[in-house]
């Protein structure tokens, strides 16, 4: 089973080494290239001043976290939650950067973010795809045609949100599927009925076997979407 977390950060300011700190963790979960409903999102406590240049991108305001919990009140789940997956992060030093200055300030027994977890990083994927070309996750959205209309400011969550989508387009698509076992968990019963009726009408089936053409240009799609960093489920 294939396992991707992609995360995303918000921060007091641009460097941690200048005493900056993690003010939020947003993750999304990904189980063989399928969204799941497994969200990580923390808003966290600093213990010192956000950056007015930083509240600018993400509106997050001092006022706003206080009472919010610290880092360590958070580690142990967030560690849990990504341990032995593939971190897929835009800019992964930055994040990365932060994340292991976090959990060397917590004086934490789990060691660096590397210990636990792969890392892959989209910006380095984007240039390598679009050389030349503006690769920030804005510009990925247009060039790619995700919608992020919704986003007026930057946000950990949202962002991992519109970046899973950006790297499911990057590497071949492949979103989430309905399947049969999924729909009968939906709570509307009317929908699953009329699907189900809508099926049973079809009839059977016609099974129409690729030809040598269809098959090469599967073989061409697959071999694309390995060497853009993806994993395929099928191949020939």
């Amino acid at each position: 089973m294939t396992r991707q977390i992609v995360l995303d950060t918000e921060t007091t300011g641009i460097n941690p080494k200048e005493g900056h700190r993690m003010i939020e963790i947003g993750c999304v979960e990904m189980i063989e290239r399928r969204v799941a409903n497994n969200d990580f999102h923390e808003y966290l406590q600093p213990d010192r001043e956000i950056e007015e240049e930083a509240i600018a991108v993400h509106g997050i305001t001092n006022e706003f976290l206080v009472g919010k919990p610290r880092f360590t009140d958070v580690l142990d789940d967030f560690m849990n939650y990504i341990k032995g997956a593939e971190l897929v992060i835009h800019n992964a030093p930055f994040d990365v950067g932060f994340l292991n200055n976090e959990l060397k300030l917590a004086n934490s027994s789990w060691g660096c973010i590397e210990d636990h977890c792969t890392v892959l990083d989209t910006l380095v994927m984007a240039r390598k795809k679009y050389p030349g070309q503006r690769n920030s996750l804005d510009a990925l959205c247009k060039r790619l045609d995700v919608s992020n209309a919704h986003r007026e400011l930057h946000g950990a969550l949202l962002d991992s949100q519109i970046l899973a989508d950006v790297y499911l387009a990057m590497t071949g698509g492949q979103k989430s599927l309905m399947l049969d076992s999924e729909v009968e968990n939906n709570d509307d019963q009317t929908e699953v009925s009329a699907i189900r009726r809508l099926n049973a009408d079809r009839g059977t089936l016609r099974v129409v076997q690729a030809n040598a053409e269809e098959i090469a240009a599967h073989e061409e799609r697959v071999k694309a979407i390995t060497e853009a960093g993806g994993r395929c489920l099928w191949s020939s």
